[in-house]
């Protein structure tokens, strides 16, 4: 009984620290290697087959290393409540989705490794929280798209952006002007083709750039690389100057790339792709006078267009030149076209009206300019009145229309008087060309004599259906006074124009004069009167054909039951020989004599007929009648 107080009172002795530091080793993972004995506690894993984050990762952690293992994941669990964390490296795992919010607690991380993955594409969500971040990197995974907003939560703070070795086509470029403080930006190894002007200008502790081994043909003059002469890191320049790496680009040597080649530099692993005269030779070993370009030229244009008002107008320009021209257009009243609700310009130099108004007409400026110059070439458009309303094309049954597609049909009676009526309530119509017939697929057109304007050389046709804007054109000899249009759809409004190409005697050169406008519609393509529609023609002939083929089996079949009851039941060609017959009767009014064979049972009872029998058989023959 004296042992049990001493062993109470020897309790209190026993060292203090032991549950903590047992309690404080079982958050360690296996395989893992955890560092708590002192602040800030780590914890290590490179390389221990992981397979996902470790459920039991002491939260108190600064250090993550999880590269080299498995993890395709990051859940939003997996890093919960981990808000001391500062350095977390997922490097060389297989990680193909990143949780939306998976880092939002992680405030206070500095750096973040996901390079070596598979990540395709970053979210908006899914680097929320990162409000510390100063080193991200994201090199050699296949990243195909990055958000405009992935990185607004560590736009001020990042200093290090790594996105090399990914497949990224375009980029944000104004997400990527806001990182004020990034000192490295590393964009090499992708599929970037272009960079818009100015979207470095406000990266001003940038000191590393690297372009390197992108689908690059120039790199525009921004403000960031011309500020200082010591940019370009000449020779003794001072190592805060920018270092800036664009070789491996299909770089074309024109007059746009003078600015860098005055930049000199130490290095010349740059080399041009074009044009063909400097292909292939180093960059910096071409001299600055042959980095030229050539002024555009207008190689095409629209000639002078005539539509009706309210229609729409398609205006073309082409233009050539070394950089390739932009094309602007400039209204007769002076002012520069762009998009708006009434009309689009489209980057090949075409300008669409999409709605024509009177004031419209006019002359039109195209402006083609680059780098070496510009050039430009007016396109005349000519405004008419509005057409008048005509009547819907009539649905009956006409034999002449139905019969050919291409038979051509004068306007009906209804047509006429709701023409006149509609030119005697409205603007006067174009009388100088009228569609005198048309058909579903064909229509002549009619124009008036032209002598009055001297030195016709020809007429041009030029005309398009209400479903594209594509304008055709027919050129006709100067003595015609109509033209058969064929190969027209079925069923669709046409605009069309005539014009007098003639020689103007003031200054030599070849003009045109609209002659009229006219609009039109061919006639629907319509099934013949009184002709079945195919599936039912069919379906007929089907039915017809498979009772010939019934009636023709019950035929044969009937053939074959009467010879086979002409034989005696026996089959053609196995006919039974006929038994010997003794006699043969005939039949009399008056008693029945004996015959000379048996009588049958069935004549023995009640017979009142007589029969007169001859002796027959097969030895006797028929002696007459």
């Amino acid at each position: 009984m004296a042992i049990l107080p001493l062993f109470l009172c020897l309790l209190p002795l026993a060292p203090a620290s032991s549950p903590p530091q047992l309690a404080t080793s079982s958050l360690c993972p296996r395989r893992c290697r955890c560092q708590t004995q002192s602040l800030p506690l780590s914890v290590l894993c490179p390389g221990a087959g992981l397979l996902f984050v470790p459920p039991s990762l002491d939260r108190r952690a600064a250090e993550l290393r999880l590269a080299d293992n498995f993890i395709a994941a990051v859940r939003r669990r997996d890093l919960a409540n981990m808000t001391g964390l500062l350095h977390l490296s997922l490097s060389r795992n297989t990680i193909r989705h990143v949780a939306a919010g998976a880092f939002a607690d992680l405030r206070a991380l500095r750096a973040l490794h996901l390079d070596g993955n598979r990540l395709t594409s970053l979210g908006e969500g899914q680097l929320r929280g990162l409000v510390n971040l100063r080193h991200l990197i994201l090199s050699n995974n296949q990243l195909a798209a990055l958000a405009a907003g992935a990185l607004d939560d560590c736009a001020e703070t990042l200093e290090d952006l790594d996105l090399s070795y990914n497949n990224l086509e375009q980029l944000p470029w104004e997400a990527l002007g806001r990182l004020g403080n990034v000192n490295t930006l590393g964009l090499d190894h992708n599929l970037l083709a272009s960079v818009p002007a100015g979207a470095f200008s406000r990266l001003h502790k940038l000191a590393r750039l690297d372009m390197t081994s992108n689908r690059l043909t120039t790199i525009p003059p921004d403000p960031l690389f011309s500020r200082l002469p010591l940019l370009a890191r000449p020779r003794g320049s001072p190592a805060s100057a920018l270092v800036l790496a664009f070789g491996g680009n299909p770089l074309h040597c024109n007059c746009e790339l003078v600015w860098l080649r005055r930049l000199a530099r130490e290095d010349d692993l740059e080399a041009c792709a074009s044009p063909p005269a400097l292909g292939g030779r180093y960059f910096w070993a071409v001299g600055e006078e042959e980095f030229v370009c050539e002024p555009p030229v207008v190689t095409h244009r629209s000639p002078p267009l005539a539509v009706p008002a309210g229609r729409p107008a398609a205006l073309r320009c082409r233009a050539v030149g070394d950089p390739e021209p932009h094309v602007r257009w400039v209204s007769p009243q002076g002012r520069l076209l762009g998009n708006s609700s009434r009309a689009r310009a489209f980057p090949n130099g075409t300008l669409e009206l999409l709605i024509t108004e009177p004031s419209d007409g006019g002359i039109f400026t195209c402006i083609a300019a680059n780098a070496a110059g510009e050039a430009t070439a007016a396109v005349e458009l000519t405004v008419g009145p509005p057409p008048p309303p005509q009547l819907a094309n009539s649905t009956s049954c006409d034999p002449l229309r139905d019969g050919d597609p291409d038979v051509l049909t004068p306007p009906s009676a209804a047509s006429a008087s709701a023409s006149a009526k509609a030119a005697d309530t409205g603007p006067p119509a174009d009388r100088g060309v009228q569609v005198t017939e048309h058909g579903a697929t064909a229509a002549l057109v009619q124009w008036p004599d032209q002598r009055p304007v001297p030195g016709i050389r020809m007429y041009q046709i030029q005309y398009n259906s209400s479903a594209d804007d594509i304008l055709v054109y027919r050129m006709i000899s100067a003595d015609s006074r109509s033209f058969l249009l064929t190969d027209l759809a079925t069923g669709r409004t046409y605009d069309l124009c005539v014009l007098a190409v003639y020689e103007d005697s003031t200054t030599g050169l070849t003009a045109t004069r609209p002659v009229g406008c006219a609009r039109f519609s061919t006639e629907p393509s319509l099934q013949p009167c009184g002709v079945p529609h195919a599936p039912f023609l069919g379906g007929t002939m089907i039915i017809a054909l498979g009772g010939v083929i019934v009636a023709s089996v019950l035929v044969f079949i009937f053939v074959l039951l009467m010879r086979y009851k002409v034989h005696g039941g026996q089959p053609p060609g196995k006919a039974k020989a006929p038994a010997p017959v003794s006699s043969v009767c005939s039949q009399t009014n008056g008693t029945t004599q004996a015959p000379s064979a048996p009588e049958p049972s069935a004549l023995r009872a009640h017979t009142m007929v007589q029969l007169d029998c001859e002796p027959w058989g097969p030895s006797h023959e028929p002696t007459g009648p």
